[in-house]
């Protein structure tokens, strides 16, 4: 399975890219692609608008825009895809950092008519950022400039040295020209670019390889619930649920209770199938300890041998996504896997500027949708994994106090290439 998401600029094509997938992969129900027909023709189309197999909200069929992130799922013999949509409006940017969080890859698509433009690079910044291994630069509208190559290689290179800065190597960076509208090289490679040799963005997609989850990475499992049924047939079961965020668990492996520090060893690994001998990342599970310990929702159960960090001052990259500045002394609430603490922000180090890939040290504040580098102190000490090394256990969420909305997305460390010391 590969997890992709789009991205890209206002009105550059993303849902109706996403629907041509849909459509010419036979993904679409008959009577979904019949109401897509009949509201088209309502609009005077004379093609059905395939943007509205995506659009659901009725304020993004009037408007013709995407501002939440729509999830689709289709496959093809080769493999099965889960796809988000995202907005391309700046406004909407948090919402493409909720769609490129557990993205393997993302395809970012830009106008050729427009080439690339501020909101390219931002979200090429935000996909970087959140460690989106491979990227698709569809060019898309390609219709639209005669199909000029021309046009094309200007700005594939553009592109190319802007995502090279970030920190992408040049195999990790494809570039398509497609027309979403007409379907050209996006699912069949289109007679019309003849100057271009390389793959269609389906063939792509299907052959892409697919980073597996982080099954060598330490051990990792945030405690969502603890079950004790205390019936007639489990009188004495204490299971610990959640799932694995990293690594692999086996029956005997010692591990240690995070904040607490106590070590004990798995005696049972339990899931929905029944007992199993061992389970990887991404496994919902049940484990059994040999011991009784004192264990609630928001601990973290960790490999003995490779115990992260329990650290109260945090030195973290967020994305912020607050109407309001973010601005040092401020009270906030960190989640951190199943854990939420108070606390505040003590520093902003740096803001990085997306645009020119530069960074300017000391800002006043953070405001939205800019990244930047700050400094946290919890109330209580925390179990954090550096981004780099685990994806899940390095990330956390930013909360507003008052009425629980979400203020950035943060990263521990620096994963921006650029500005990594």
């Amino acid at each position: 399975m590969l997890r992709l998401a789009t991205a890209g600029s206002v009105d550059d094509g993303k849902s109706t890219l996403v629907g041509r997938l849909l459509h010419d992969t036979k993904s679409v129900l008959a009577d979904q692609l019949d109401a897509v027909h009949r509201a088209s023709a309502d609009r005077g189309l004379a093609t059905p608008d395939l943007s509205l197999l995506v659009d659901g909200l009725r304020a993004e069929r009037e408007q013709g825009i995407t501002i939440d992130v729509a999830y689709r799922y289709f496959a093809t013999p080769k493999r099965s895809f889960v796809l988000a949509d995202t907005p391309g409006h700046v406004q909407y940017t948090r919402n493409t950092v909720t769609g490129a969080s557990t993205a393997q890859l993302a395809v970012l698509l830009v106008d050729a008519r427009n080439g690339v433009v501020e909101q390219t690079r931002r979200h090429a910044a935000v996909l970087a950022l959140l460690g989106v291994p491979q990227l698709v630069l569809a060019v898309n509208k390609i219709d639209m400039v005669d199909f000029d190559e021309a046009v094309f290689t200007r700005i594939a290179a553009e592109f190319t040295e802007h995502a090279r800065a970030l920190g992408y190597s040049d195999d990790a960076v494809v570039t398509i020209p497609v027309s979403a509208l007409l379907g050209d090289n996006v699912v069949e490679r289109s007679a019309n670019t003849p100057w271009y040799d390389g793959p269609s963005l389906l063939e792509h997609l299907e052959r892409v390889p697919v980073a597996p989850d982080p099954h060598d990475a330490p051990f990792r499992l945030p405690v969502q619930y603890v079950i004790r049924p205390r019936t007639a047939e489990h009188p004495d079961y204490r299971g610990y649920a959640g799932q694995v965020a990293a690594g692999v668990v086996a029956e005997g492996d010692e591990v240690v209770v995070l904040p607490a520090g106590v070590r004990t060893r798995v005696s049972k690994v339990d899931t929905p199938n029944g007992v199993k001998p061992r389970a990887a990342a991404g496994h919902s599970i049940t484990l059994l300890l040999d011991d009784d310990v004192d264990i609630s929702r928001g601990d973290l159960i960790a490999a003995a041998d490779a115990a992260p960090e329990l650290t109260d001052e945090l030195d973290a990259t967020v994305c912020w996504l607050a109407e309001k500045p973010l601005k040092p002394g401020a009270k906030v609430l960190v989640k951190h896997g199943t854990r939420t603490a108070q606390a505040i922000v003590t520093e902003l180090s740096a803001r990085f500027d997306e645009q020119q890939l530069s960074s300017v040290d000391g800002p006043e504040s953070l405001q939205l949708n800019e990244i930047g580098r700050v400094q946290l102190r919890t109330a209580e000490p925390l179990p954090v994994d550096t981004y780099a090394a685990s994806r899940r256990t390095g990330s956390f969420l930013v909360i507003d106090p008052a009425d629980g909305t979400t203020l950035a997305a943060g990263l521990i460390g620096v994963p921006l290439a650029p500005f990594a010391e």
